[in-house]
């Protein structure tokens, strides 16, 4: 949540971003000083002294342990470069957590260097990768294009958009708009994406958040990108369904999610407790959030992707992400972020999860095999 200085002055986070109120302001006074300086009478008070007022976060300490201590034995399996995790509360957009590594003593500095400072949460942006293609899917749904049930030949495996190649792991073959999301099929949501209109599709992630801050009031966060269709080439149209060409935070593609767990409605996230749910605008059809939920739960089996997200007696909804970083020369080799985006428990969500995992090393750096055992054990305790 940051730190001040010797001074008591805030340099980091929320103590950076409330300092003012945080430190009030002291007053003044005319006294008589007798000659050795002694104060011997006060004369007229020239301003009132105010007093730093509290801030009350709505971070929980419980969750926000649980998620610490997990996310922090995971970036050290998996020696990664840093790690994220944030946790939100469905229906009043209340975040519980907000955990990054590497981590740092704020009363140690001088043991660490300044880049683990920030809140990378909010402060650091990465391309989403797969964990777009619910949003994609929803706007086809919404649109009136397909229905669950409509089928779409990913054969074989690959497609050319121009002179650009979109590739699958396997060869799906013939599956219906739900196994799209299932078995995570690049050439089966670049389909669904090129069939709308790209302004549609632009509107759409805007609607969900994707290039406009949270509003958080938090220094140093970021809007990620989401360039103007106007600029969009097919290719792009194609590689933004599956989360390429396009950026955010952990804490944005969280509130994303919220909208589908809120069946389709946006509501602001923030740092500060909420007495009153807010309700939000309409982004997707209730009916639509409802069956892509229903597609995000088939995910979380042993015929999906993320069947190490379970938790056991509770029905879980998610999607996983395995993202190519980029490099200095295009993107890199075996360099990989790890997400999952998840809601629990499906019959009446209550919490919203993002795990990012950046760069972990060894064989093991998929989405559901580094980042959904976190988000499982994390709210399995929550």
């Amino acid at each position: 949540m940051g730190f001040t200085n010797i001074d008591d002055a805030g340099q980091e986070g929320i103590e950076l971003a409330y300092d003012h109120s945080l430190r009030g302001k002291p007053g003044s006074k005319r006294v008589l000083q007798d000659r050795l300086g002694n104060i011997i009478a006060d004369m007229e008070r020239i301003e009132e002294a105010r007093p730093g007022m509290g801030l009350k976060l709505s971070i929980d300490k419980r969750i926000q342990y649980l998620a610490y201590k997990e996310l922090k034995a995971t970036a050290q399996e998996f020696n990664a470069h840093s790690a994220t995790m944030v946790i939100l509360d469905v229906v009043t957009g209340e975040i519980y957590a907000m955990v990054n590594q590497p981590g740092f003593n704020p009363n140690a500095r001088e043991q660490t260097g300044s880049e683990v400072y920030r809140n990378r949460a909010v402060t650091d942006v990465f391309e989403p990768g797969s964990t777009m293609k619910p949003f994609t899917v929803a706007a086809a749904l919404d649109a009136g294009l397909v229905t669950p049930q409509t089928m779409i030949d990913t054969h074989p495996g690959s497609m050319y958009v121009g002179r650009n190649r979109v590739q699958d792991i396997h060869n799906y073959g013939l599956i219906d708009v739900s196994a799209v999301i299932q078995k995570s099929s690049n050439v089966g949501v670049s389909k669904l994406a090129l069939q709308l209109e790209k302004e549609y599709l632009w509107k759409t992630l805007s609607q969900l958040g994707f290039g406009v801050s949270t509003a958080l009031i938090y220094p140093g966060e970021q809007a990620g990108v989401l360039n103007d269709f106007h600029r969009w080439a097919v290719i792009d149209q194609a590689t933004v369904a599956y989360g390429y060409g396009v950026s955010t935070t952990a804490v944005q593609l969280a509130r994303a999610y919220n909208v589908l767990a809120n069946g389709g409605m946006m509501k602001p996230v923030t740092l500060q407790p909420v007495s009153q749910a807010p309700t939000g605008t309409r982004v997707f059809k209730e009916k639509t959030a409802q069956e892509i939920m229903a597609m995000m739960e088939s995910v979380v089996s042993a015929d999906g992707t993320a069947l190490q997200a379970k938790i056991p007696g509770y029905r879980v909804a998610g999607k996983t992400g395995t993202v190519r970083k980029l490099g200095p020369n295009g993107y890199a080799d075996r360099r990989y972020l790890s997400l999952f985006a998840g809601i629990v428990p499906v019959s009446k969500p209550r919490l919203v999860g993002v795990v990012m995992v950046d760069d972990p090393q060894g064989d093991k750096y998929y989405g559901g095999l580094v980042a959904a055992p976190v988000f499982s054990k994390v709210m399995a305790g929550a």
